[in-house]
């Protein structure tokens, strides 16, 4: 391999002479040989940061037009954009596990922007420090990332998941509106549901999640940007904050803003925590929709089996014509996981000492991941389980006119414990409620097939 001499403040770095980075993201290349390969600092990050810096150069030359001259903005733009598009992520080799405020990752967006603008410019034009990182940090720049990172997952990739699946719910209740079937409460037989009901509670948890999620929008719109390395906007032109926060709002399309306070904005990440928390709502709605959907299709001769989902791969290594409800599965598994990763975005989060949080990239890690798999597993979910669901309505049917728990219709004719007497009686001797309750004497056949009506109940 071929390498360059690149040199920064500490002295001279060899560097893969193929690549755009320099010195500070090399050393850090070397320093934490830590999950290589497989915990990279999610893309979502980097692409974060090169709309960031494109940003910010725009308000630079907007405020500091005599060194953000028009000649370095242009080749910054078309770095900047590369790299919010995708197209320099080879560009980006540093782990998570790193510097807790992510100035490596900051400065690698920074030396790979500077190093291909001058690759643009055919010429040494831009510093990584003095032009693409100028009126920054990393202590601002990473939170502002984040954010900014955050706030496009979420509305983007989880929003329009869920809303699919939304749709595909609506559609199954109009599909079973009047079929009436058991409804179950402790996993035991209870008064009857229609099956359109049941449905409509999943739909209903599932747009109660997208307000939740919507209601987090609005604090990530905020942005650090301008507040320098502590608060204070150190090295930053007055109105920066402000003209950066704009440049970003109109090249994303969202309301990002220059938070108020770049103190509060530094160091707390309780706007992520609240986020996450609307996050793992959503898996909690997606765990007990999932074992739902597995329950309900359980068997098939054997389980409860209301209702059938697509087949879509053998479930067995050793039993042959077995399927597994293996989308329910994933779904569950996905849930644990956001679940889990909301422990570790809380501790992250309570790690703000003094003027910085010093957990971002593990932060940032954990909550991207969570936004990413609820999107993917939904719309695995949606797409190759949900809109097959059937129901067995003549399953249901036989399950509903067997539950013992229909004898509550009865309650206002017989009374409580005559009621219970009829279901006890029916039970032990394996008999219907209607011979039951006639045995027991509290109503005639007539008046009980008068008054015993169990698609009426819903």
């Amino acid at each position: 391999m071929e390498y360059r001499i690149e040199h920064d403040s500490m002295g001279e770095v060899r560097v893969p002479a193929d690549r755009c980075w320099g010195a500070q993201t090399e050393r850090s290349r070397q320093n934490f040989p830590i999950g290589v390969g497989i915990e990279t600092m999610p893309r979502e990050i980097t692409r974060a940061f090169g709309l960031l810096k494109l940003a910010a150069a725009r308000a630079n030359h907007a405020l500091r037009p005599e060194i953000m001259t028009a000649e370095k903005l242009s080749v910054i733009e078309k770095a900047a954009r590369e790299t919010a598009d995708g197209t320099l992520d080879a560009e980006f080799p540093l782990v998570v596990w790193q510097t807790g405020s992510g100035t490596q990752s900051n400065m690698n967006a920074n030396e790979v922007i500077a190093n291909r603008a001058n690759e643009l410019a055919g010429k040494k034009l831009c510093h990584p420090n003095d032009d693409v990182n100028m009126s920054q940090s990393s202590n601002d720049t990473f939170p502002s990332a984040l954010h900014i990172a955050a706030a496009l997952s979420l509305e983007e990739r989880v929003l329009p998941a869920v809303t699919a699946l939304i749709a595909v719910l609506r559609r199954l209740e109009s599909e079973n509106a009047g079929v009436v079937k058991s409804g179950r409460t402790h996993l035991q037989d209870a008064v009857p549901i229609a099956f359109s009901q049941e449905i409509s509670g999943w739909r209903a948890s599932l747009e109660r999640d997208c307000e939740l999620i919507r209601l987090a929008l609005g604090p990530l719109y905020e942005l650090a940007l301008g507040g320098t390395a502590v608060g204070t906007g150190l090295n930053a032109p007055a109105g920066f904050a402000e003209r950066a926060a704009q440049e970003l709002a109109a090249l994303t399309g969202k309301p990002f803003v220059s938070a108020e306070n770049k103190f509060h904005a530094l160091t707390s990440r309780d706007e992520l925590v609240f986020a996450h928390g609307a996050l793992k709502a959503l898996a909690a709605d997606m765990m007990k929709l999932a074992n739902d959907v597995r329950w309900l299709a359980s068997g098939p001769r054997c389980g409860l089996g209301e209702i059938s989902i697509p087949a879509n791969e053998p479930g067995s290594s050793i039993m042959p014509g077995k399927v597994n409800p293996t989308q329910c599965e994933q779904v569950t598994m996905v849930a644990v996981q956001v679940m889990g990763n909301d422990a570790a975005v809380g501790f992250a989060a309570s790690q703000g000492n003094f003027e910085l949080n010093v957990f971002l990239p593990v932060l940032a890690y954990n909550f991207l991941q969570s936004a990413r798999l609820l999107s993917e597993s939904i719309t695995a979910f949606t797409e190759r389980c949900a809109v097959g669901i059937r129901a067995d309505r003549e399953k249901m049917r036989r399950n509903l006119h067997n539950s013992l728990m229909l004898v509550t219709a009865l309650n206002p004719y017989i009374g409580y414990e005559n009621a219970a007497k009829t279901a006890k009686l029916a039970f032990e001797e394996n008999i219907s409620l209607r011979e039951a309750c006639v045995r027991l004497g509290f109503l005639t056949p007539e008046r009980f097939d008068e008054v015993f009506h169990p698609e009426q109940m819903v």
